[in-house]
């Protein structure tokens, strides 16, 4: 986030697209409740009607995909009108000219037909948000998780730009994590193309600061990213997987095809809390902690680092997930001899420029929100408050280019995925709570009751759904909260894993799968 999470009840406007806060994110739904009650303008762009649109003073349901056509045409009218910071586009940002012109190609008539938006409500948004004193923009991995994820982004960071809409309280562009610490494991180079702090591996300086700090030879190349490793799974290419904390059976899409590449490993070993359906294919499972039974730092999704304090003892035989990486690093022939997770810290700031100045002494009470470069550095609330980043907020000219997938007449729907409020990602942990179990004990596939006459379902009827990969069986749940020709499932059950169904083509950028959006057919089951 560029902004705090507390910062959110200070925005005039808050625009949400690609996130259903209330489900995945409800301490942050607060934040905007309270920031309604002090009059704030809520706007939801969400292709379903999700619980938090029930605040919105506008929702729009564009079509799955569109989301670069939409900001386009937001921004189109905000051109139009004149309602841009001029002095802050020529103050602090580049490539303006060449976003005028993308956007000139995007009126509101136009992106109409494009997302299924109505003109007018394209208009209400661009006055709402271009005219607040203070606008912040929450979004998800329904902004994410598409061929044209980054495009998303970069989108949602031009409107944010051409609005001055940054480096203020209020303000900002603010990706909401998907998972907990999620934040810290990539600030720590949990990516195949980075050291800690978002040091390029492929940059000489970097690679030579941590090959001096660890006494090792590294390599200048990014490694594999989670679909490359599974294409090399299959032909023969990696012949191991060590997997921590993830459950790729599950959350990867195509999820069919990522089990028969895991078949194929010479070797699978899960580092684990519970015995997931990853696990259970491993050769080995090497039993870690939970929270509860950790010792260390969690950064969260406003760039929080917090102490983790262990309040009770492992169970059973399960270990501390750093000692098992440092005893496996010593059996595999690199020595490890940290004594503590405050240790690692000690190391952790010393390369990391983002992290330097924060220790466990400083951690006490509320934490420290990086970049915090040195031990008398207060933290930073909120990002870009003197200058961009890089020097110049950088413009992107982004083109609407549609899902990688289409419907056609065998596969004639649109599915989208994503979480309800009771259970958590693959359901590992949320799954093995009895209370909220009982409360979702399977799930289920939504569909406007205009497509349920058509096949003849009612609410708790099955339907077999079926993709270009693969088809489970669900109940039914017919209501208006989703467009007609589209439906949707949640990822959370094994049962009836909506990433069998999942298209597995990725971004060309980031890599990440197109979860959001692919093409299947319905039938009523037996």
């Amino acid at each position: 986030m560029t902004n705090s999470i507390g910062d959110i009840e200070e925005a005039d406007c808050i625009l949400i697209t690609g996130s259903n806060t209330t489900s995945s994110h409800p301490l942050i739904a607060d934040r905007v409740y309270r920031a309604k009650e002090n009059g704030a303008r809520v706007i939801v762009a969400d292709p379903r009607r999700i619980h938090i649109a029930h605040i919105a003073d506008v929702h729009v349901q564009q079509r799955l995909g569109t989301d670069v056509a939409l900001l386009n045409g937001i921004m189109h009218v905000i051109l139009e009108q004149g309602w841009q910071d001029q002095e802050f586009i020529a103050q602090r940002c580049e490539g303006f000219q060449a976003l005028r012109d993308t956007v000139k190609q995007y009126p509101p008539s136009t992106v109409e037909e494009i997302t299924g938006v109505p003109a007018q409500d394209i208009e209400r948004i661009a006055e709402i948000y271009a005219r607040a004193e203070a606008a912040s923009i929450l979004y998800c991995m329904g902004i994410t998780q598409h061929t044209t994820g980054v495009d998303n982004v970069k989108s949602l960071a031009n409107l944010a730009m051409l609005t001055g809409n940054l480096g203020r309280p209020g303000t900002g562009v603010n990706p909401l994590r998907g998972q907990n610490n999620v934040q810290g494991a990539c600030d720590m180079g949990g990516l195949p193309n980075v050291f800690s702090g978002y040091q390029q591996v492929a940059n000489s300086d970097a690679n030579n600061k941590f090959a001096s700090a660890w006494q090792a030879d590294l390599p200048d190349k990014p490694g594999l990213t989670i679909p490359d490793m599974m294409a090399g799974l299959e032909d023969g290419s990696v012949q191991g997987l060590f997997v921590l904390g993830e459950n790729p059976v599950m959350s990867d899409p195509d999820a069919d095809h990522v089990g028969k590449a895991l078949q194929k490993a010479r070797f699978l070993a899960v580092q684990d809390i519970f015995l997931t359906e990853t696990a259970q294919m491993a050769h080995v499972v090497l039993p870690g902690v939970s929270f509860a039974e950790k010792d260390g730092t969690f950064t969260n999704t406003e760039r929080r680092v917090m102490r983790v304090r262990q309040a009770v003892d492992p169970v059973g035989d399960a270990r501390q997930d750093w000692e098992i990486i440092q005893q496996l690093s010593n059996r595999l022939g690199y020595p490890l001899d940290y004594s503590s997770p405050q240790e690692i810290m000690q190391e952790i700031a010393g390369l990391t420029p983002s992290y330097g100045g924060i220790t466990y002494d400083r951690l006490e009470g509320h934490g420290l929100q990086w970049p915090c470069p040195d031990s008398e550095h207060p933290g930073t609330k909120i990002l870009h408050q003197e200058r961009i980043a890089r020097g110049l907020g950088l413009f992107h000219a982004v083109e609407y280019q549609p899902p990688a997938e289409s419907v056609d007449e065998k596969y004639p729907y649109w599915l989208t995925t994503g979480r309800i409020y009771t259970h958590y990602h693959t359901g590992s942990m949320t799954r093995n709570s009895p209370t909220l179990e009982r409360e979702a004990p399977e799930g289920w596939m939504e569909i406007h009751p205009q497509e349920a006459q058509k096949l003849g379902v009612s609410t708790n009827d099955r339907v077999r759904i079926v993709s270009r990969r693969g088809s489970v069986e669900a109940a039914a749940f017919v209501t208006e909260d989703i467009n007609p020709g589209t439906v949707f499932i949640s990822f959370h059950f094994a049962e009836s894993n909506a990433n069998i169904l999942t298209n597995p083509a990725t971004d060309p950028v980031a890599k990440i799968p197109e979860y959001k959006v692919c093409a299947v057919s319905l039938e009523k089951a037996a």
